[in-house]
C-alpha cells in the first residue's frame, strides 16, 4: 500500500477574497469548483506540480474561523525569492521574517500562514 499527497484544505470565510489573494500573492489558478447549496469547495494549483490548495467557503458562516495557535503552516517555493519577498512587502501580508534561515511568512485574508522559502 502505497499513499501520496492530494491536497491540503484551508476553511475559508469570503472565497472571492481569498480566490484574489492567491492568484495575486502566490499565482495560484482556479484548477476545480463544486458549487453545493450550502458549501463551495475551490481546488487552486500553481500548474506545475500536482499539489492542490482547497478552498472549502461555507456560505451560512458569518464568524472568522479559530485557527488555534497556528502551529501548522503551508510552504511555497519561490524561484525569485527577492522578487517574492518585495511584492509580499509591498502587499503588506509578510507577518514573520527569519533572515538567519533564509524564510519568511505571508497570512492570507483568514489568518492561515504561508511559509516562502527560495
Amino acid at each position: 500500500m502505497a499513499f501520496s499527497f492530494n491536497h491540503f484544505n484551508f476553511n475559508v470565510l469570503d472565497l472571492e477574497k481569498s480566490r484574489a489573494f492567491y492568484k495575486e500573492a502566490l499565482g495560484l489558478e482556479t484548477l476545480s469548483v463544486n458549487d453545493q447549496p450550502e458549501f463551495t469547495i475551490e481546488f487552486l494549483g500553481d500548474k506545475k506540480t500536482g499539489f492542490r490548495l482547497e478552498l472549502t467557503y461555507m456560505k451560512q458562516r458569518t464568524e472568522p474561523y479559530n485557527l488555534g495557535e497556528l502551529e501548522y503552516h503551508l510552504a511555497m517555493k519561490a524561484d525569485d525569492f527577492e522578487a517574492a519577498h518585495k511584492k509580499h512587502e509591498e502587499m503588506g501580508i509578510i507577518c514573520f521574517e527569519n533572515p538567519a534561515m533564509g524564510i519568511y511568512f505571508i497570512t492570507d485574508p483568514d489568518g492561515y500562514w504561508i511559509e516562502i522559502i527560495p
